[in-house]
């Protein structure tokens, strides 16, 4: 929810990425050597499968390539509902959640009283 906030300082191509909302996620060693979610791409389908689970030798290995500006080749991090997020500042996305989860709170509260 955090990463098209303007504070995140991602990526143009990562933003990109994010609001058009369209790829599907997976879970990934391919980057990093950790499992970790990210937007489906190329070099995220070719070497998910040989990932070893090798942190941080995987994470230095991959570097230059995250670098490069090839939103194919670089990591797309993503929860698995990122098509909600939005380009908002952070505080406000915090007061908004603080908001949401309040009210989820009352309305249990109520259903249970």
């Amino acid at each position: 929810m955090f990463l098209p906030c303007p504070e995140s300082g991602a990526n143009p191509l990562h933003l990109a990425a994010l609001a058009a909302g369209e790829l599907p996620t997976a879970v990934t060693r391919a980057f990093t050597g950790r499992p970790a979610r990210g937007l489906v791409n190329r070099f995220l389908s070719e070497h998910s499968a040989g990932a070893p689970p090798a942190y941080p030798h995987v994470h230095q290995l991959t570097r230059d390539l995250r670098k490069a500006g090839d939103s194919q080749a670089m990591s797309l991090w993503a929860g698995q509902s990122y098509e909600f997020a939005r380009p908002l500042p952070a505080a406000d996305l915090v007061r908004e959640l603080g908001a949401g989860a309040r009210s989820a709170l009352a309305a249990a509260a109520r259903r249970w009283a």
